[in-house]
């Protein structure tokens, strides 16, 4: 993804109490999906449900879960340097009035956003099934080792978003309404845009679509990590002293060989476990779901 939607989402993060959007492509999300991060994309793989990991006996969702509006409406770096009313003239209804209001973005990668009436859908009860998730997407239904499940999905009646291009950037939108604040105006349905300069992305949607989610994450156990990274520094010792004896030739062995790239390899330490030392029976000692956090918003943005 492009890196000036970065700032928008982190703060879409914060905001929204751990929400994380799929703008602006705006791909819908529902709860129970599982995907994957691929080249700062979402891809989801399959769905719970659908695909029958949960019975259906077990399935229990929380529908109209009303959010806090008060951080669905939010902006960085966007001054309002002209507020005013004005008059025009239509030849059916003659003369009318409207407000006027000049948006100005101080940096590249500004942003104004408003979200009305947010409301979500979420999983009651992943305590109970989460373990039997652990088994079946590791182990018995498929073989993953780095996948999300979508806990909950957010929609908003209407959503309304612009991102600027450059330090430059304006947006200038007329409404025929009374009120003069900057984010009401600016999300308002009557809102219409006259005139943008260097604005990268701006979008209104009424459409409700699922495009806003919280997930879990299946990690593998901090314990199991220090237990195999230690192993694995074990046996990286005398790895000079062995190449050494067994090539037939004269290399330089000044410097001890020291494995300084384990904190590379969390993600595919596994690999080191023997043949049928990871399997059902076991599953449950190596993984564990942790919440989808900052750290997975800034791999939309890695490459």
């Amino acid at each position: 993804m492009e890196n000036i939607y970065k700032n928008f989402y982190r703060n879409f993060y914060l905001r929204t109490n751990g929400f994380i959007p799929t703008l602006p492509s705006a791909q819908a999300i529902y709860p129970g999906d599982f995907f994957q991060l691929i080249n700062g994309q979402v891809v989801v793989l399959g769905n719970i449900f659908r695909n029958q990991l949960v019975k259906p006996e077990e399935i229990q969702l929380d529908y109209n879960n009303k959010l806090n509006p008060s951080g669905w409406s939010f902006s960085e770096g966007v001054s309002k340097p002209y507020s005013g009313r004005g008059t025009g003239n239509e030849s059916v209804n003659g003369e009318f009035e409207f407000s006027k209001q000049i948006l100005a973005f101080a940096e590249k990668g500004n942003f104004i956003f408003n979200g009305n009436n947010p409301a979500s859908i979420r999983v009651l009860n992943w305590n109970d099934i989460q373990q039997e998730l652990i088994v079946k997407l590791t182990q018995t239904y498929y073989s993953f080792r780095d996948v999300y499940v979508v806990t909950e999905s957010a929609i908003a009646e209407n959503w309304t978003l612009a991102v600027s291009g450059s330090g430059s950037a304006e947006l200038e939108i007329v409404t025929e309404t009374e009120n003069f604040g900057l984010v009401d105006i600016f999300g308002h349905p009557s809102s219409k845009t006259i005139q943008s300069k260097d604005i990268e992305f701006y979008n209104h949607d009424e459409s409700r679509k699922p495009c806003f989610y919280k997930a879990k994450k299946l990690t593998v156990k901090s314990e199991k990590i220090e237990s195999l990274v230690s192993e694995l520094i074990h046996k990286g010792q005398g790895h000079d002293e062995w190449a050494k004896s067994f090539y037939k030739t004269d290399f330089n062995y000044e410097n001890e060989y020291v494995n300084d790239q384990v904190a590379y390899l969390h993600d595919n330490l596994l690999n080191l476990l023997p043949t049928n030392e990871l399997n059902p029976n076991t599953a449950l000692l190596y993984f564990t779901w942790t919440d989808a956090n900052l750290d997975d918003v800034e791999k939309l943005f890695a490459g």
